[in-house]
């Protein structure tokens, strides 16, 4: 399941992150966003997402919703 499908509040952790882009991969690391990590779903926007990853707070496109795996 991506975290476009994720339900609102619920903790999950992430299983992969679906890129081919290594700076984007390097950005999502520097947030706390890579395997085996704890995100959480706030709320859904039309254009995306809100997700709380460790102390953060985070908006995030469909596209990127739909690259992490949890």
């Amino acid at each position: 399941m991506t975290l476009r499908d994720a339900e609102l509040g619920k903790e999950y952790i992430i299983q992969a992150i679906e890129t081919e882009d290594e700076e984007l991969n390097a950005f999502l690391f520097s947030l706390g966003c890579y395997s085996g990590e704890p995100i959480t779903v706030i709320a859904r926007r039309r254009g995306g997402c809100t997700v709380s990853i460790k102390d953060g707070r985070y908006n995030i496109d469909n596209q990127l919703a739909e690259a992490i795996r949890v």
